[in-house]
C-alpha cells in the first residue's frame, strides 16, 4: 500500500512539474493562472465570485477601444482575497479583480425609467502578484469586441498603473467606491493619506 502511495504522489508530481515547464501555471486555489508565466488566463468563474460593486457611466481618462458612456462596470474580486481584505485592510498576493462592462438600455419589457445591463462589451482584470516587476498587472480580455481565453499584461505606459497609483484609496484599488470596503480600510487603517 505504501509503494502505491508513493507512486501516486510521484506521479502527481511528474505531472505538475511537466505542466510548469510547458510554461503554464496554475495559481492556488481561485488566484490567477497563467500561461507562458505571465499571459493571464481569463477567470471562467468569476461571476461567482464576491461582487463588489456597479457603476453607471464612470470614465476616467478613457483610453481608445474601451468602453464608456452609459455602460454599467460590474467588479467582482476572488473569495480568499476578499476574505484576506476583510481580515487585514490589505489585498494578499494572488489577487485577482474582474471588471465587466456591460451596456444600458433604458426601455425593455415594463421598464419606463432609469437603466439596466444589458450585453458583456468589456472584460478586463487587475492582479497583484510579485512576479510583475511593480507587484501589479492589468489585462484587456476583450478588443474590439472579441473575446480572448488570455490576456498579456498591458504596458506600463496604458495608464492604467499612473492611475492607479494616483487615485485609489488603498493599494492600487478603488475601493472609495466600495462601500463595505471602504469601512474596513478605514477601520484597519489601510486608506491612503487623504481618504
Amino acid at each position: 500500500m505504501k509503494k502505491l502511495t508513493f507512486a501516486c504522489l510521484a506521479l502527481g508530481w511528474l505531472a505538475a512539474l511537466g505542466a510548469t515547464a510547458a510554461g503554464q501555471t496554475n495559481g492556488q486555489g481561485d488566484g490567477p493562472r497563467y500561461v507562458d508565466k505571465v499571459n493571464l488566463v481569463r477567470p471562467p468563474d468569476y461571476r461567482e465570485w464576491v461582487f463588489l460593486s456597479s457603476g453607471l457611466g464612470m470614465e476616467y481618462n478613457p483610453l481608445p477601444g474601451t468602453p464608456g458612456g452609459n455602460s454599467f462596470g460590474n467588479v467582482f474580486v476572488n473569495p480568499s482575497s476578499y476574505r484576506a481584505f476583510m481580515k487585514t485592510g490589505k489585498w494578499p498576493d494572488g489577487t485577482i479583480f474582474v471588471l465587466e462592462f456591460r451596456a444600458s438600455a433604458s426601455e425593455g419589457s415594463i421598464n419606463k425609467a432609469g437603466r439596466f445591463q444589458t450585453r458583456l462589451i468589456g472584460l478586463e482584470a487587475e492582479v497583484k502578484d510579485s512576479r510583475f516587476p511593480d507587484g501589479w498587472a492589468f489585462f484587456n480580455f476583450m478588443r474590439n469586441g472579441r473575446m480572448s481565453d488570455t490576456a498579456q499584461p498591458l504596458p506600463e505606459n496604458a495608464g492604467c498603473v499612473e492611475c492607479h497609483t494616483k487615485h485609489t484609496a488603498v493599494e492600487r484599488t478603488f475601493v472609495q467606491f466600495y462601500p463595505t470596503l471602504l469601512d474596513v480600510a478605514r477601520k484597519m487603517g489601510t486608506l491612503k493619506p487623504g481618504f
